[in-house]
């Protein structure tokens, strides 16, 4: 299961806002290009990306500061946020990003996301309280389920789902494990959980769970790493050593 440290841009910062709440909000810092380049630095592989302002009201104040996140590090970045026409896409691929993740847009233009991944790679964001997916920053209900929308994109070239639970981002207290797991029993695409994460445990809980051999292929968590639950070395470390051990509990050695 791959670890995607997370950067959530407002007005230029790193900031985390709370169960999603746009009045809820902390800044952890005013140069993302530094935290991203300090993520990797202690060996994260990929970082995921989101423009708080673009996905709320659709407008891309922060594509400066994502060039310079791309700029800044050597391993692919994933951006979600405001991406709701084939332009937006081409510009955040332009700027270095090596897949865009459309939330919005998969709920009302399909073929958007359709267009985009004919050529590029594409992630659908998945933002639910419950079962019931939400668009806009979070703000607005669309009476469409998630696994609906999971399986309305199983053949068109899908790389990934980042499937978060609104009620539990931002909080520390643990992932959706009982969503997630229905999802994953669902869907055929992979999937990388989002929303919770506030211990090194609970990514060993998603790393450890499987239906039908099939596993998350990646879990997003960026408060905890903001405020010192664990560090990014401390998680890979932890999930390596993970790996070397069977469902037995006996090493492969």
């Amino acid at each position: 299961m791959q670890l995607f440290p997370a950067i959530d841009l407002r007005a230029g910062n790193a900031v985390r806002l709370y169960q999603g709440d746009y009045d809820q909000e902390t800044v952890y810092g005013t140069d993302p290009a530094a935290q991203a380049a300090a993520f990797v630095a202690e060996g994260a592989e990929w970082l995921h990306v989101v423009d708080l302002d673009a996905a709320k009201s659709g407008d891309p104040v922060n594509r400066s500061v994502i060039a310079k996140i791309c700029a800044a590090v050597d391993v692919p970045v994933q951006v979600g946020g405001g991406v709701r026409s084939v332009d937006a896409a081409k510009a955040l691929f332009d700027l270095g990003v090596s897949r865009v993740v459309i939330g919005s847009a998969a709920v009302e233009q399909p073929e958007l996301v359709r267009s985009v991944a004919a050529e590029h790679a594409v992630a659908v964001g998945l933002d639910a309280h419950g079962e019931e997916v939400a668009t806009h920053g979070w703000t607005e209900r669309t009476g469409r389920t998630v696994k609906d929308l999971a399986a309305q994109y199983a053949d068109d070239g899908v790389e990934a789902l980042v499937v978060t639970e609104i009620s539990v981002d931002g909080t520390l207290a643990g992932p959706d494990v009982e969503g997630l797991t229905s999802l994953l029993a669902a869907s055929s695409i992979p999937i990388i959980a989002s929303g919770g994460v506030g211990t090194i445990e609970h990514l060993l809980t998603l790393a450890s769970i499987s239906v039908d051999g099939r596993s998350f292929t990646g879990a997003i968590t960026g408060r905890a790493l903001y405020e010192g639950a664990f560090t990014v070395a401390g998680a890979l470390e932890a999930l390596a050593a993970n790996r070397g051990v069977d469902d037995r509990g006996v090493t492969d050695e």
